[in-house]
C-alpha cells in the first residue's frame, strides 16, 4: 500500500458454499482492529477497509456486496484490493463450472499486486489459479490426501496451520480464519495491533500447529488386501503387542516382502505406522484419564519416558504435559468451571 492515507483494503470472496461465519468473523475481527487503532491513535480515519466480493449468480459477473468504506467515499467496485481472502467452505471443496472464473479473477488480482491468502478448503481455490504450483501450502488435515491428488505440483504441508509465502498466504483448519486475520493485521498494520485485537476478543495470537490437532488417519484404498489385513489387525491390538515379525505372519508374506507392500501402500514404515497408532492411543488417555505421563508412555509400549516424550512432541508439536493442559478433561472442566 503505497499512499499512507489509503486504508488496507481486504476483500473477502464470497463463494459457492463459502463458509459465512468466517466471513462475517473476519469482518468483524477486523472491525474491531480498525476501531482500536483509531482509538489509539485519537480518531485517526479508517486504517481497515473491509469488502465482501463474489459472482452474480445470473451473469458470474464479480461485484461488491459490502463494503465498510460505502459510507467514506464512493468506489469502484474494481478498486484493486491490497489482500484477497478466500474463506473455507461448509461443503464439498470449491469445483464446478463457477470455478475457472473465479481462478481468473484471483489471477488477475494477484497480477495487479494483491496477496492471496485461504483458509481450509478455500486452498482448493486458490491452487485452482495455477499460483501455488511449486510451492508449500496447507489445508484443512483432513483433505491432505484429496488435495495432493489434486494438485500434486503444491508442496502441501497439512502440519502446519499458516504458510506465509509472501504474495500467498495459506490457513489451515475451518477456525484457522482466526489465525490467518490476527496475521495479516501483524503482517500490514503492526504486532501490537494485532495482540491488542487477540487480548480484545480473548483468542490466541497466531503460532499454533495444526498437528495439535490431526488424528492419525491412515491410508485403506490402496488396494493391498494383505497390508489392508494387518492394518485392521493392528486396530485390535494391544499397543505393547505390535512387531514385525507378527505382522508379516499376519500377511502372510515373508518379512522383507511385507516391509516393501507395507511402505508402498501406506507410505509409512511398520514401525514409523506403530508409533503413530501409539501416540494417537496417548493422546486419547491424555485427554480422557488422570494416569501420570509415564504410566500412559508405558501403557502404549513406552518404557522410557524420555523416549515417549520425544516421540510425542516430534509427531504432535506439543509434549504430553502441554497436550492435557490444553484438550485434557480437566483442563475444560477448570475453564467452565464458574
Amino acid at each position: 500500500m503505497t499512499d499512507p492515507c489509503r486504508p488496507w483494503h481486504v476483500a473477502i470472496l464470497i463463494y459457492p458454499h463459502a463458509q459465512m461465519s468466517a466471513v462475517l468473523g473476519l469482518t468483524d475481527l477486523f472491525a474491531v482492529a480498525d476501531r482500536l487503532a483509531r482509538n489509539r491513535a485519537g480518531g485517526m480515519p479508517p486504517r481497515l477497509r473491509v469488502s465482501h466480493v463474489g459472482p452474480i449468480a445470473e451473469t458470474g459477473r464479480m461485484a461488491v456486496s459490502f463494503d465498510t468504506a460505502a459510507r467514506e467515499r464512493a468506489e469502484e467496485a474494481d478498486e484493486r484490493p491490497d489482500v484477497v481472502i478466500l474463506p473455507p467452505s461448509l461443503g464439498d471443496p470449491p469445483s464446478g463450472e463457477a470455478v475457472p472464473a473465479l481462478a481468473g479473477w484471483l489471477r488477475r488480482r494477484h497480477a495487479a499486486g494483491a496477496t492471496l491468502a485461504s483458509v481450509c478448503a478455500g486452498g482448493f481455490l486458490l491452487a485452482e489459479t495455477g499460483l501455488l504450483d511449486g510451492r508449500p501450502a496447507t489445508t484443512h488435515w483432513t483433505c491432505s490426501e484429496s488435495f495432493a491428488a489434486r494438485f500434486p505440483r503444491v508442496r502441501v504441508d497439512t502440519e502446519k496451520l499458516l504458510i506465509d509465502d509472501g504474495d500467498i498466504v495459506t490457513a489451515g483448519g475451518l477456525m484457522a480464519w482466526t489465525d490467518l486475520g490476527l496475521h495479516l493485521l501483524g503482517r500490514y498494520l503492526n504486532r501490537a495491533a494485532m495482540v491488542e485485537t487477540a487480548r480484545f476478543l480473548v483468542i490466541d495470537p497466531p503460532g499454533r500447529e495444526q498437528r495439535y490437532y490431526t488424528a492419525f488417519s491412515p491410508r485403506r484404498d490402496h488396494g493391498d488386501a494383505a497390508v489392508l489385513k494387518v492394518q485392521r489387525w493392528l486396530d485390535i491390538q494391544d499397543e505393547r503387542a505390535f512387531s514385525v515379525g507378527a505382522m508379516a505372519m499376519q500377511a502372510g508374506l515373508e518379512e522383507r516382502t511385507f516391509l516393501r507392500r507395507f511402505s508402498a501402500a501406506t507410505g509409512l514404515r511398520p514401525v514409523e505406522y506403530c508409533q503413530h497408532l501409539r501416540i494417537d492411543r496417548a493422546r486419547e488417555l491424555l485427554e480422557s484419564t488422570n494416569a501420570t505421563v509415564e504410566r500412559i508412555g508405558w501403557d502404549v509400549g513406552y518404557g522410557d519416558p524420555a523416549s515417549f516424550r520425544k516421540l510425542f512432541l516430534k509427531l504432535t508439536g506439543l509434549t504430553p504435559s502441554s497436550y492435557r493442559r490444553r484438550f485434557g478433561a480437566r483442563s475444560q472442566a477448570d475453564a467452565s468451571a464458574p
